[in-house]
């Protein structure tokens, strides 16, 4: 037994440095920090779109680890309380912020939640870690000045901090009730691979960028 540990260890030194190092480091983590659409409300867990990016990442090879941050009915204020602990306790290479519709939906002014999105990207946006925000946009019946000005925030911050936008997440489903579940605000098991679509363009580039 001893004779089959030497030559064991001994090939383990043969290895090249970089697969050694390969081996010890843990995944990077992608953390998905949202509300209710990413926390897969009203559905089982596995049929989400954060699982199934989880599962499109291991079947295309990417050494990511997937972390759901999301919380359901989360606004912006408890997102960017939150957020520290989180970034602390994952040490996340990308980070996917995913909030503001609560805060819509409630009517809160559009000062605050840009505020408390631009102190989150803020907060997540360091070297080594990528960040991607994911817009969404208010019902039509919340006002043309409002909506538009909903809206507007996600450009707004994503231009200001040179990070990557998806302008609204819920793109080709919103508006269709075979995608949405019986609140017309979530959307169902059909909805999610769609959800999973808008996300994807924008953040495989993401995927290839090394830290430094």
């Amino acid at each position: 037994m001893s004779r089959v540990i030497g030559v064991l260890s001994f090939l383990w030194l043969l290895l090249p440095l970089e697969t050694v190092r390969a081996a010890a480091l843990p995944a990077p983590v992608i953390l998905v920090f949202g509300d209710s659409i990413s926390a897969g409300y009203g559905m089982a867990p596995e049929s989400g779109w954060v699982n199934l990016l989880s599962n499109r990442l291991r079947q295309e090879g990417y050494g990511f680890q997937v972390v759901n941050a999301s919380v359901s009915g989360e606004t912006t204020t408890g997102g960017l309380a939150r957020l520290p602990r989180a970034l602390a306790a994952h040490a996340p290479r990308i980070v996917i912020i995913e909030l503001g519709g609560n805060d819509g939906l409630r009517g809160l002014p559009l000062g605050s939640t840009r505020a408390n999105l631009d102190a989150m990207i803020g907060l997540a946006a360091r070297p080594g870690r990528s960040v991607l925000l994911l817009g969404l946009h208010m019902p039509p019946n919340y006002g043309e000045r409002y909506t538009t000005g909903f809206a507007g925030n996600y450009t707004v911050l994503a231009q200001a901090h040179r990070v990557p936008l998806v302008p609204f997440l819920l793109e080709g489903i919103a508006g269709r009730p075979a995608l949405m579940q019986g609140d017309g605000l979530h959307p169902n098991e059909r909805g999610q691979p769609i959800l999973l679509d808008n996300v994807w363009p924008v953040l495989k580039p993401l995927l290839r960028v090394q830290p430094h």
